[in-house]
């Protein structure tokens, strides 16, 4: 099992990276999001996810272990193959494709080349209470609730979810600030990606 793949990024082209490691080059197919976290002739390090079969053996590679994981989550739902999942991620990346599983929003899915209503309609069936739907769902046994208000379930599952796809408590509680308390889980986790993506 090949876990990541670290060196120079010898070729960079839509869908491919190729990742020169002690004089192999390993040819992963990429999403639009990894591609531009990757610069030609400069290190990386991406995650992989391996398709074997009699004709073919596949290396998908990912830039962050979250997408990686949004990645193998998509594969695991029925009808939903490789191609398809990197469409889906490269549409939005690994927030956007959480973001919409948890909000229910099929246009989000959809955007994706291939990806029709049913699909879409199947992935946030089997995946919403994977990527922080429900309260089982979630576990709050990492969640500091230090300058969040705790008052709040709404920030708590919020809280959750935004650590499911990788954020620290301090840049979560930062990116919440100003939130109405009041606002959904949905509005809550919105609110917090757009300070985020604002901030940076």
């Amino acid at each position: 099992m090949i876990y990541y793949v670290s060196g120079p990024v010898t070729i960079l082209e839509p869908g491919l990276a190729v990742i020169e490691c002690s004089g192999v080059g390993y040819g992963c197919r990429i999403t639009a999001y990894t591609a531009a976290q990757l610069k030609l002739n400069q290190n990386a390090r991406l995650y992989i996810c391996e398709s074997i079969r009699e004709d073919a053996h596949e290396l998908y590679g990912f830039s962050t272990k979250e997408e990686q994981h949004c990645y193998e989550l998509l594969t695991s739902v029925t009808g939903v193959g490789p191609k398809a999942a990197l469409a889906i991620l490269s549409a939005g990346g690994p927030q956007n494709f959480t973001l919409a599983v948890m909000t229910g929003d099929e246009k989000m899915l959809t955007a994706a080349q291939g990806v029709g209503k049913k699909i879409a309609q199947r992935i946030i069936l089997e995946l919403k209470d994977k990527v922080g739907g429900t309260d089982a769902a979630l576990d709050f046994s990492g969640v500091k609730p230090t300058g969040i208000p705790a008052v709040s379930s709404n920030t708590a599952l919020a809280t959750a979810a935004l650590q499911e796809l990788g954020y620290s408590s301090p840049e979560i509680s930062g990116a919440l600030k100003g939130c109405d308390p009041k606002a959904t889980t949905e509005e809550m986790v919105r609110y917090a990606l757009r300070a985020m993506v604002m901030k940076a």
